[in-house]
């Protein structure tokens, strides 16, 4: 199965943190699973960090290693997936998630997240 996380939960994952629920971390450690984690994700993460809004050992760049070290592989963002949003009712008006939800769709991924309103658009996922 193609997962993308969303930021959050790829956050929740490298801190351990208690609230990545037991259905993610499964998902994530199944060796079945391939494991992506959108560019938007950085980009998002970057700005939190830049903003004072999050801490991660080493920063942007230990972030990137993690993704790296985890196996997960990056999903860039392509003109497609542009296109996609511009079908999107704004159910959810955060960009960052936004591009994840059409990246899903595009590429007939699973997203793992807690967020409510990106469930609402009716695509698969786990939590």
């Amino acid at each position: 199965m193609d997962i993308l996380l969303d930021t959050h939960a790829v956050i929740w994952f490298f801190e351990d943190d208690e609230r990545l629920s037991q259905s993610a971390k499964e998902s994530i450690f199944d060796l079945n699973s391939m494991i992506h984690v959108s560019i938007a994700s950085l980009w998002e993460f970057a700005i939190k960090l830049s903003a004072g809004k999050l801490a991660f050992d080493g920063g942007i760049d230990g972030f990137i290693e993690a993704v790296y070290e985890n196996e997960f592989t990056l999903l860039e963002i392509a003109p497609k997936h542009i296109k996609m949003i511009t079908a999107l009712p704004f159910v959810h008006r955060d960009p960052f998630d936004r591009i994840i939800v059409a990246q899903a769709m595009v590429e007939d991924m699973t997203i793992v997240t807690a967020d409510n309103n990106i469930v609402k658009y009716g695509i698969s996922h786990i939590w």
